[in-house]
């Protein structure tokens, strides 16, 4: 049974929300302006399925008046096929809606930074690394997001040992957020005369953006040290010490940034990596308090999990939390990751409810 009561208190607010857009009020205060549109489209998604469901069963309930009352067996039979058509989408159209009414997580919204480290494989693991790294900027492009390089360290052969990327963007982290853990591939090396099949492996980290007032960060907890940048960078390498490492003291979490010539903007982009990596820290101390809460996160990212496997001679990928295989590897590469991450966010969706139901 729909909390209808509930859904029509969320579309008036929606249409309250669309006059004030339109208010030149609001259209000259270019902050209130935006909080408004973020929270006019966080409920358009609800409102647009609401009226469809709503249309549905008014259509549903019209179609078995027609076909109760109709004296012609032409009507009659029209109506009845209208009946089935109406009920094989009705539960879907619902199914959808619950899933929207489901509370909402507060970084589903935030912008992710994005940690790709090579792991087992040696070159192997660090060419893959640096095509997973490729593979999410195509992706981030098909989403009309921004994707920054932040940080990467090159292995000369074309590979990375390490990435870390900021990817900005409409609800970054609740399409990302799956892709945490690891990543196994299996294919034939360049390097290998014998056309033996190795498996390496490579990690993915999805952070949630944290901003300032998120994460509180006692300045005196922090070692910072200034070095030279090495690597690929002309003529400032090795000659000013714009690297940047920040050490948090409590925790132990080190983060060096030398992608950019001024040390001010290494700086700030190491702040902002540390508080996304330390709200994760908060934020697995609570799960870890939480049993039931530990309990639904089994396998949605835990990043010693191997999650999906890339196997190139069967150009197959196979996700393995849910059991979904495609033999795409091809355009997943390219970023077509749409299957996989609606098929995870359904999943997962799809356990929220259920837990919902147990304690409702």
């Amino acid at each position: 049974m729909f909390m209808f009561e509930k859904l029509e208190q969320i579309e008036k607010s929606y249409e309250e929300l669309t006059a004030q857009i339109s208010s030149p009020e609001f259209m000259d205060d270019m902050t209130a302006y935006a909080k408004l549109m973020k929270q006019h489209r966080s409920l358009g998604e609800i409102v647009e399925k609401y009226r469809e469901v709503k249309k549905m069963r008014e259509d549903l309930e019209g179609a078995r008046e027609m076909a109760n009352l109709a004296d012609d067996d032409g009507m009659r039979q029209m109506a009845e096929d209208e009946i089935l058509d109406i009920e094989a989408r009705l539960p879907e159209a619902e199914e959808r809606l619950k899933f929207l009414l489901l509370p909402k997580d507060p970084n589903d919204e935030k912008n992710v930074i994005l940690e790709i480290r090579a792991g087992t494989g040696g070159d192997e693991a660090t060419l893959f690394a640096a095509e997973m790294l490729r593979m999410y900027a195509r992706y981030a492009e098909r989403q009309g997001w921004k994707m920054e390089i932040m940080d990467a360290s090159d292995t000369g052969v074309g590979g990375i040992k390490e990435a870390i990327a900021m990817i900005e963007g409409d609800n970054v982290f609740s399409k990302m957020r799956y892709e945490s853990g690891v990543h196994r591939v299996q294919r034939v090396p360049q390097t290998e005369t014998q056309g033996r099949i190795h498996t390496s492996a490579v990690t993915v980290a999805i952070l949630p953006e944290a901003e300032e007032v998120d994460v509180q960060i006692n300045q005196n907890d922090l070692r910072i040290d200034t070095f030279c940048s090495s690597g690929p960078g002309g003529q400032s390498v090795n000659t000013t010490y714009s690297a940047v490492r920040i050490t948090h003291m409590p925790t132990g979490v080190v983060v060096s940034m030398q992608d950019e010539k001024s040390q001010i903007k290494n700086r700030e982009k190491a702040m902002r990596v540390l508080r996304a990596r330390l709200q994760e820290i908060e934020e697995q101390k609570q799960h870890e308090a939480q049993a039931s809460e530990r309990k639904s996160m089994v396998g949605s990212g835990d990043r010693s999990e191997k999650i999906r496997t890339y196997n190139f001679k069967e150009n197959r990928v196979t996700d393995h939390r849910i059991g979904l295989t495609v033999h795409q590897l091809d355009l997943v590469m390219e970023g077509d990751l749409d299957q996989f991450i609606e098929a995870l966010r359904t999943h997962y969706q799809t356990e929220k409810l259920k837990a919902e139901a147990v304690t409702a």
